[in-house]
Parts: structure tokens; sequence; C-alpha cells
């Protein structure tokens, strides 16, 4: 990921769900108000896969698949506009690896909150607990809102 060093990062996780849209929707808002530029971070993993002697599974083909998704999820959630001013990165690996690895550096990490508590929370882990653990940067949690 190329790094621009004289603009604010707001680097941002999407995932697909409810609360990672109104996380990418903050940090647009945020990026405006300190001039900052936003980059999306979406990470997938072939489930799986680990233990196999050869791939199953055409990665360059799932890769293409989430790009393309991500643009989509991108335009719809912000609009066309919005849309083309976020740098979008789809990147293979584990999840809060990839998230505090893109926020190295940046002014801030937004993620979203599926609302998992309690019991289940406790034991699976979370990735916005992982993340504001150890996040070198500030750390907000969006959790969605009913509108």
């Amino acid at each position: 990921m190329d790094r621009d060093v004289s603009e604010p990062r707001v680097v941002v996780g999407v995932d697909g769900s409810s609360s990672s849209y109104e996380a990418l929707r903050w940090a647009v808002r945020y990026a405006g108000l300190v001039g900052g530029t936003v980059e999306a971070i979406a990470v997938w993993e072939l489930p799986g896969l680990h233990g196999w002697s050869a791939p199953a599974v055409d990665t360059d083909v799932d890769a293409d698949e989430a790009r393309q998704r991500m643009r989509k999820e991108l335009t719809e959630v912000l609009g066309a506009g919005a849309a083309d001013t976020v740098r979008s990165h789809v990147v293979h690996g584990n999840t809060v690896d990839v998230l505090l690895r893109a926020a190295e550096g940046a002014e801030v990490l937004v993620v979203g909150s599926r609302g998992r508590g309690g019991f289940a929370a406790a034991l699976l882990g979370s990735v916005s607990q992982h993340v504001s653990q150890h996040a070198s940067c500030p750390v907000v949690i969006v959790r969605h809102h009913n509108r």
C-alpha cells in the first residue's frame, strides 16, 4: 500500500456488515474534517486452506471477486462521487494483523462493531477488541444504529 505521508490517513475496516458501513461513513466524514484520505481495507481468507498441500481454489479469482465486491459496496454505501475518493485495498490474511499493519502511522483506525457481547465475545474475541488493544494509533469503534 503506497502511502502519502503529507495527509492524515484514516484507515477503516470494511467487512460487509452494517456496522462496518457506519464505520466507513464515519471515516469519510472525519477525513473531511482533518483534510485526510481514507483507506478502506477489506480482508479475505480462504477458509479451510491451512494444511492443504496444494491450493484447491484459484486465489486470483477470489481476489478479483473481492475487489469488485469492495468497489460495489463503497459505491452503494457512499455514492459514486465519495467512493471515488476512497483508496480501497483488498488484502489476503488475518483480519487483525492486516488492519494493524495498515494502521501504522495512521491518524486513526476505524472499525465497526457487530454488537456481539457477553460470553460469546469473551470466548471468541473480536476484531474491534483486538485492534483497540494493539493498534499504534487511536481506534474508533462504530456501532450500527437503526435509523
